[in-house]
C-alpha cells in the first residue's frame, strides 16, 4: 500500500517517475544538509526534515522495487536460476538469487553452484553446509558436498584448479545416477559443475 505522506514530504504525488523522485530527493537533501548547520531552532528543524526525507525516500524506493518484482512461485524462480547457470549466465543467476526474500536450503544450494562455477571453492562449501543444516535429509546436497570436498582435495594434491585439471580422478558413486558417456567426457574434461550439482549438460539423470 502506497504511503501518500512520503510523497508529500518530497512535494510529489504517487504518479511521479523514478527520475522525478530521485531529482526531488537530491534537491531537498542538499538544501537540508546546508540548513541544518544554522544556529538554534532553524538548524534543528532542518535536521528533522532531513531525517524524515531520508526515511520517506527509502520507503518509496522499497515500494517501487516490490511492485516491480514478478510474482512467481519459489520453484519457478529456482528453475530460472538453474536455467541461467546451465546457460553460463552467472551474472543473471546471481541477480535472481539476490532478489529472493526468503533464503531456504535450495537457495543456498544454488548459491553454492554459482560460487563453484566462479571457482570460489570455500564460499561454495560454506553455502552447501548451510543447505545441509536447513535440510538434513536431502541426499542431493550431501552428494554435492562430498564431491566438492573430493575435488578440493584433488586440487590441493595436484596444485591444479578444479575447473582446469586435465585428468581429474572421479569420486565413487557419481551424483545423479549413472552418467552417459557424453556427460562423463564433458564433465571429466571441464569439471563441469552442472554434473556436480545434478545439472547435467545433456539432461540425463
Amino acid at each position: 500500500m502506497v504511503n501518500r505522506e512520503n510523497y508529500e514530504i518530497l512535494g510529489l504525488d504517487e504518479s511521479a517517475t523514478l527520475e522525478e523522485i530521485e531529482a526531488r530527493y537530491q534537491t531537498l537533501k542538499a538544501q537540508y544538509d546546508e540548513e541544518k548547520w544554522q544556529d538554534g531552532e532553524a538548524g534543528n528543524a532542518a535536521a528533522r526534515k532531513l531525517t524524515r526525507l531520508n526515511a520517506a525516500y527509502e520507503e518509496i524506493m522499497e515500494e517501487r522495487r516490490s511492485a516491480q518484482k514478478p510474482e512467481t512461485s519459489s520453484s519457478d524462480a529456482f528453475e530460472d536460476v538453474s536455467a541461467a547457470i546451465r546457460g553460463g549466465d552467472l551474472s543473471r543467476a546471481q541477480n535472481l538469487l539476490d532478489a529472493f526474500n526468503e533464503r531456504n536450503a535450495e537457495w543456498h544450494y544454488l548459491q553454492s553452484v554459482v560460487f563453484y562455477k566462479k571457482n570460489w571453492m570455500n564460499e561454495s562449501k560454506k553455502q552447501l553446509e548451510i543447505a545441509m543444516q536447513l535440510d538434513e535429509s536431502n541426499e542431493k546436497y550431501k552428494e554435492a558436498y562430498e564431491k566438492l570436498k573430493h575435488r578440493a582435495e584433488y586440487r590441493n594434491e595436484t596444485g591444479g584448479a578444479p575447473n582446469t585439471d586435465p585428468n581429474p580422478v572421479p569420486p565413487e558413486g557419481q551424483m545423479g545416477g549413472n552418467w552417459c558417456s557424453t556427460c562423463a567426457t564433458a564433465c571429466y574434461t571441464y569439471l563441469c559443475v552442472d554434473c556436480l550439482c545434478n545439472l547435467c549438460m545433456c539432461g540425463c539423470r
